[in-house]
């Protein structure tokens, strides 16, 4: 991600896990929308607890982030134009 992306994507991840705390769910939501808004979509958001994941992406197309210590935040986007 471009490093302006990459701010603004981490701190939304901070603000919206804190908001949300009991919804993963509603975290997820509102962080693609704001992606998804701000930058064009399509976003992709998976939030939660003790998940693994084993993906293959192309280089700076990825954030993967842990907050709260437990609650991994995996987010991504489809098209190239990272």
């Amino acid at each position: 991600m471009r490093e302006e992306m990459k701010q603004e994507a981490m701190e939304l991840c901070v603000t919206a896990t804190e908001k949300y705390t009991d919804n993963h769910e509603l975290a997820a939501r509102n962080i693609k929308e704001h992606l998804d808004k701000r930058f064009g979509g399509p976003f992709h958001v998976v939030l939660g607890e003790s998940y693994a994941c084993a993906v293959t992406y192309q280089e700076k197309s990825l954030l993967y982030m842990f907050n709260a210590g437990n609650i991994a935040i995996l987010v991504w986007r489809t098209v190239s134009s990272f």
